[in-house]
C-alpha cells in the first residue's frame, strides 16, 4: 500500500523524498479532474446541439479597488501564509503528519501577515492597473461550460461536508467518542453523502444560470461514474478501510494476482490490523486473514459503466434519461458489492442492512422513476 506519495515514489525508483501528500487526497484530486473534463464535454456538446444555450450578462469594469475585496483577499492571504511557513518550519512533521498541521490552530504570526500583504497587494494592483476614470458597463456571453469552475469548488467543498457528516452518521458510536476527530480527520468518507451534498450545490450554481434541472442532471450522469471510478482508486491504493470481508476462499483463476483476489492491506493509511514484522512508523499494520478488494472491484466496474454511459449519450434525446439510467446504474453496483464489503449494519424491523445499502436501493428506484417519467413526458418535454 501507498499511504504517502512519497511511499509510491519509493515503490518505483527506490528513492525516499519526503512530500506531504497523501495518496487518497491526490486521487480524490485526480476524481475531480476527471469529473471536470466530462461535465465540461457534455455541456459543451449540448450547447453545439442547441439544447443549452449561452448566457448574457451585464457586468461593471474599470472599478477602483474595493475595500471589502482587499480585505478578504488580505483573509485569505493570512490563512496560506499562517500554515504554509509553519509548514515549511516543520517540515518534518508535516510530512510525517499534514492533516494535523492544517487542521491544528498552530501556525506561523509574521508569514501570515506577509501573506495577506502580499494578496492584499496583489489585489490592489491588478484593479488598480484596470481602473478607468469611469466605470462602464460591458455586455458579456458566459457558455455553460464555464461554469465549470465554480461548480468545481462548490462541489468539492459541499461534497467533502456531506461525505463526512454521512460518515459520522452511519459510525454513530466512534463519532460520540470524538466528535471532533470524526469532523476534522480526512479518512472516512462515505460516496452517497458527497454525492447528494456536492450534486446538491452544483443544481443550485445550474438553476442560477439558466441550465434547467434534468439537462444539467443528464450532463452529470458519466461525470460522477468516471469520477468515482478515479476516487475509488485512492481507496485502494491507501487501503482507507473501504475493503471487504474476510476472503479465504481459493483463487478461482490462475492467471488472477493474489491481490486482486483477497488482500491485506499492509501499511493502510486506516492502522487497521495487527503490526507488521520489522516495521517503524506510522503505517506499520496490516491485516491479519485477505480481504476481498472491492475497491478495486469499483473502479473497474465503474470504469466499465462510464464507458458505456459515454457511448449511448448520444442515442438518448430525452431530458432525464441519462440520469436515471445512471441512477440505476449506480445502485445496482453498489448494492451488490454491499454483499462483500465490511459496513456497519441498521437493524430495523427484523430486517438487517447497511445505510449504503438502503441508499443504493432508493437510488434504483428513484432512477427507474426518472426513467419512466422521461417517456411518459417524452411529448411534454419534446422542446425541453
Amino acid at each position: 500500500m501507498f499511504p504517502t506519495v512519497s511511499h509510491f515514489i519509493e515503490y518505483l525508483f527506490g528513492i525516499q523524498v519526503p512530500m506531504p501528500f497523501n495518496t487518497f487526497g491526490l486521487l480524490v484530486a485526480c476524481a475531480f479532474v476527471a469529473g471536470y473534463w466530462a461535465f465540461t464535454k457534455e455541456l459543451q456538446r449540448k450547447e453545439a446541439l442547441g439544447i443549452l444555450h449561452p448566457v448574457k450578462k451585464t457586468i461593471l469594469t474599470g472599478l477602483a479597488p474595493q475595500p471589502a475585496e482587499l480585505f478578504y483577499n488580505g483573509i485569505f492571504g493570512f490563512l496560506i501564509g499562517y500554515k504554509l511557513v509553519y509548514a515549511l518550519l516543520n517540515y518534518k512533521l508535516f510530512v510525517s503528519d499534514a492533516q494535523t498541521v492544517l487542521l491544528s490552530l498552530k501556525g506561523n504570526l509574521l508569514g501570515g501577515l506577509f501573506f495577506a500583504a502580499l494578496f492584499a497587494y496583489w489585489d490592489y494592483s491588478e484593479k488598480n492597473k484596470a481602473k478607468l476614470p469611469q466605470p462602464k458597463k460591458v455586455d458579456i456571453i458566459e457558455h455553460p461550460y464555464e461554469l465549470m469552475g465554480n461548480m468545481i469548488v462548490w462541489a468539492a467543498v459541499w461534497g467533502f461536508l456531506g461525505a463526512k457528516i454521512f460518515d459520522n452518521l452511519e459510525h454513530w458510536d466512534t463519532f460520540v467518542k470524538d466528535p471532533i476527530g470524526g469532523l476534522l480527520s480526512f479518512s472516512g468518507l462515505t460516496f452517497y453523502g458527497g454525492l447528494i451534498c456536492g450534486g446538491a450545490a452544483v443544481l443550485y450554481i445550474a438553476r442560477k444560470n439558466g441550465i434547467k434541472l434534468l439537462h444539467m442532471l443528464d450532463v452529470g450522469g458519466p461525470g460522477m461514474m468516471l469520477a468515482y471510478s478515479v476516487g475509488r482508486i485512492g481507496c485502494h491504493l491507501s487501503g482507507d478501510g473501504d475493503w471487504g470481508i474476510v476472503n479465504l476462499n481459493p483463487k478461482p483463476f490462475g492467471w488472477l494476482p493474489d491481490w486482486l483476489w483477497a488482500y491485506t492491506y499492509p501499511n493502510n493509511v486506516a492502522m487497521e490490523g495487527v503490526p507488521i514484522p520489522g516495521c517503524s512508523g506510522r503505517f506499520c499494520f496490516e491485516l491479519p486473514q485477505p480481504v476481498y478488494p472491492t475497491p478495486i472491484y469499483e473502479v473497474i466496474i465503474c470504469f466499465i459503466l462510464f464507458l458505456i454511459l459515454w457511448k449511448i449519450r448520444h442515442q438518448i434525446k430525452l431530458p432525464g434519461m441519462m440520469f436515471g439510467i445512471y441512477l440505476m446504474m449506480n445502485g445496482l453496483e453498489r448494492f451488490f458489492i454491499e454483499l462483500i464489503r465490511v459496513n456497519s449494519k441498521y437493524h430495523v424491523a427484523g430486517i438487517s442492512f447497511t445505510q449504503a445499502e438502503l441508499i443504493s436501493s432508493l437510488l434504483f428506484i428513484c432512477g427507474l422513476l426518472v426513467v419512466v417519467f422521461s417517456v411518459r413526458k417524452k411529448d411534454k418535454h419534446a422542446n425541453y
